[in-house]
């Protein structure tokens, strides 16, 4: 399964083998998408299909494996089944026949220490209803919607959308805004986006899309430079921008060439904000200061992409750090929501991306581990403002409007 490619809210399909999970999401989607068969185990891997639920848009759902598979490789496959739960919003656990014991009941406490909603299904109503004395116990016990439901005749679905519809957090689809806070109607804001070997062919990265549609959804105005431009826009250009939005990689250009009265900060940082734990990465960066030699940093990146010669996180962040703090640092960089290969304890800093390509829970899950044993963690962004002894300006922006001193 291709992870942590995806911003959609996602949702975890879970049950024992043979219980309907796969015709369940065929009767979601209205299309043939799981293979079907009364063969135990026949969803091996957990497989992902994109739908369109009214009242939340596009969302992913994901089919998962047995929970009651067996043998060295259905091990294998569950353990792969609960990874799942790192990576989805909303969790759907299907029953049938009246079956929940010990699977199910260990489930429902993974979805619990994982803050995780869920609800319940009892599937394949056409040939055993649930019992009312275990529909009783269920929601007295678990307090979650439970519906009885066939996926051969799908007839209360309607039903099954709602409850997905209003299960589902709305963190998870109803996004902050990047700059919408910031600025004011008809306010300019300068977009620096340098246009180097890094800088996809033909087209803008996501972040920097992201931002001129939130700007212009709050009727901003956008203008959009490369950095070797900015001294020719402020000669000519009037009136003079409300904001300036960087790429992080150019900061110590920007933070030279704009004016000290104009809020300047970066797309990592905007993008931190909005879905990122911001307290946590501003509490995490001046730890940046305490490094020691052979610390070991740990690099956490959204996706998989192709490495350039002075990628942003491979090279020039490793490089920056090293001469910011005058130590020998160890770095290991994570791709996507891959394994992280040591024990989290093994890391003196962790540094995640602006994670413009997961969302907001995976995002959150990724870094729970270091917050839960007193890692520091900090963003792409707000770590590279800090070496270049910019940080302050960096993050004025974001003081100002809330009011507080983050410092």
């Amino acid at each position: 399964m291709t992870k942590g490619r995806d911003a959609k809210p996602h949702i975890g399909i879970f049950g024992r083998r043979n219980n309907g999970k796969s015709s369940l999401i065929n009767a979601l989607t209205g299309q043939d998408i799981a293979i079907v068969s009364d063969i135990p185990g026949t969803t091996t891997d957990p497989v992902k299909k994109s739908i369109e639920i009214a009242g939340i848009g596009p969302a992913v759902i994901i089919d998962t494996a047995g929970i009651d598979d067996s043998g060295d490789l259905g091990l294998k496959r569950i353990g792969k089944t609960r990874e799942v739960l790192k990576i989805i919003d909303l969790a759907i656990l299907v029953i049938s026949h009246n079956e929940f014991d010990e699977p199910e009941k260990n489930l429902i406490r993974d979805f619990t220490s994982n803050d995780l909603p869920f609800f319940m299904i009892h599937n394949k109503s056409d040939e055993e209803r649930i019992k009312p004395e275990l529909a009783r116990v269920i929601r007295e016990k678990y307090d979650v919607p439970l519906l009885d439901f066939s996926a051969i005749h799908t007839l209360n679905l309607d039903e099954v959308v709602s409850v997905i519809r209003e299960s589902m957090p709305e963190t998870a689809f109803l996004k902050k805004t990047l700059v919408g806070d910031l600025i004011r109607y008809s306010d300019v804001v300068l977009l620096i986006t340098p246009i180097d070997i890094e800088a996809p062919e033909g087209r803008m990265i996501l972040p920097q899309v992201q931002v001129i549609r939130d700007v212009l959804d709050h009727d901003g105005i956008v203008v959009v430079c490369k950095e070797r431009e900015v001294d020719a826009f402020f000669r000519i250009m009037n009136p003079k921008p409300a904001l300036v939005i960087t790429d992080s990689q150019v900061f110590p250009k920007a933070d030279a060439a704009i004016p000290q009265e104009i809020p300047l900060t970066s797309f990592s940082i905007l993008l931190a904000r909005q879905k990122g734990d911001f307290d946590s990465y501003l509490k995490g960066t001046p730890h940046i200061s305490k490094l020691r030699n052979g610390d070991r940093v740990l690099i956490l990146e959204s996706c998989t992409h192709h490495v350039s010669c002075d990628d942003i996180g491979r090279v020039k962040i490793p490089r920056w750090l090293n001469n910011f703090t005058g130590k020998k640092l160890e770095f290991e960089v994570v791709a996507g929501l891959d394994k992280i290969p040591r024990l989290i304890t093994d890391y003196a800093l962790v540094i995640q991306c602006g994670g413009c390509m997961i969302t907001r829970r995976q995002l959150i899950s990724r870094l729970k581990p270091a917050k839960d044993a007193g890692i520091p963690v900090t963003n792409y962004g707000l770590a590279i403002a800090y070496v270049h002894g910019i940080y302050d300006r960096a993050i004025r922006p974001f003081r100002k409007q809330a009011g507080e001193d983050y410092l």
